[in-house]
């Protein structure tokens, strides 16, 4: 069975934010994410705001970084988080957005990140179990560090946030208990992030049955399906920059060919960069059009793959306006689309 669930940037006014959440929850998605970034509202207060205004939506990070962030501080939040919720807390972890870590200017290359990560993984698995830690590693180290901050839940499960690969792949397949794609949509895509997943979970003796393997997707639906279309193309030209040229290539697509759009963007020629992104460019990296277009998008290019989980980046026209200037007609708001997943999206996949 696939799951739902919708990913926010908690970039609207906050009372919203709760009332998307709010409907998220009413209609079944499994969870309710948000980024951990400086750039947007708190999601740590966001979802403690929500936790008792829902009741079976799961709330977390979808990403939280362990180059920011200290990895026992994380438990400490996310275990708070379990408990105001009644046990429904999540995480999934990665060591952090590129652009915001040179803001930072932080060199993520100088950090080792992916060994930083595995071994965050296995502090915040420690922290998280036994609520105490003596450790000495690479990157973190403790000396008897305890909390009273307790989970609800046995065991929490975190998942690794994962774009580039292949190894990236492979150790969230060997010790994490999910792994979230972001901005992948191609089939080619799909079957070389299952491929290195695999590797991983035969290391730690699971299959995908076992896993929880999600693809993060930019997603506008509409009945209108050009107005769908225009809203993604927008927010499409925001996301290239963020993917690596590894993973532009599983799409057909070349680093360099784009780096013109990337380029608008850092100088402020928002609509230089969104006249960059074509229709065609768009439709590759998105998830848009009718509720029966997007059915086929994920039937054709995700589900077949592995991929059993759906974290749909709702693209509404508040947040095109927000990013771009710009006003979409014929878009439905996120709860609009969020009731289209749930009446026409959903029940077609099973």
């Amino acid at each position: 069975m696939v799951r739902f669930s919708y990913v926010q940037l908690p970039d609207y006014p906050l009372v919203d934010c709760v009332d998307m959440i709010k409907t998220a929850d009413e209609l079944g998605f499994y969870a309710a994410y948000s980024v951990d970034e400086t750039w947007h509202k708190d999601m740590w207060l966001l979802f403690a705001a929500a936790a008792d205004k829902t009741k079976n939506i799961r709330l977390g990070p979808n990403v939280t970084h362990v180059i920011l962030r200290e990895p026992t501080h994380i438990c400490q939040m996310l275990a708070t988080l379990d408990e105001l919720s009644g046990g429904r807390a999540e995480a999934v972890v990665s060591f952090g957005n590129l652009g915001l870590l040179e803001q930072y200017n932080i060199d993520w290359k100088t950090q080792k990140p992916l060994a930083r990560v595995r071994e965050g993984m296995e502090v915040m698995r420690r922290f998280l179990d036994e609520g105490a830690i003596t450790f000495d590693g690479e990157f973190f180290k403790y000396t008897g560090l305890f909390t009273f901050a307790r989970p609800v839940q046995e065991k929490i499960p975190l998942k690794m946030g994962a774009m580039g690969g292949p190894r990236s792949f492979e150790v969230a397949g060997e010790i994490a208990d999910g792994m979230h794609h972001a901005l992948g949509y191609s089939r080619e895509n799909y079957e070389y992030v299952a491929e290195h997943v695999k590797l991983g979970l035969d290391k730690s003796g699971r299959s995908l049955d076992d896993f929880d393997l999600g693809a993060w997707v930019v997603f506008a639906v509409a009945e209108d399906s050009e107005a769908a279309k225009r809203a993604a193309r927008i927010m499409v030209g925001f996301y290239i920059s963020s993917m690596p040229a590894n993973q532009l290539a599983r799409h057909g697509l070349d680093r360099d060919d784009l780096q013109p759009i990337i380029d608008a963007l850092g100088a402020g020629q928002i609509d230089r960069a969104i006249e960059l992104t074509s229709p065609e460019l768009a439709a590759t990296l998105s998830v848009a059009g009718t509720p029966e277009e997007c059915v086929a998008k994920l039937k054709t290019d995700i589900l077949p793959t592995g991929v059993n989980h759906i974290i749909a980046a709702v693209t509404d026209p508040m947040m095109v306006k927000a990013f771009s200037g710009k006003e979409i007609q014929g878009v439905p708001d996120v709860q609009g689309q969020l009731r289209l997943i749930h009446d026409k999206v959903m029940p077609e996949l099973g």
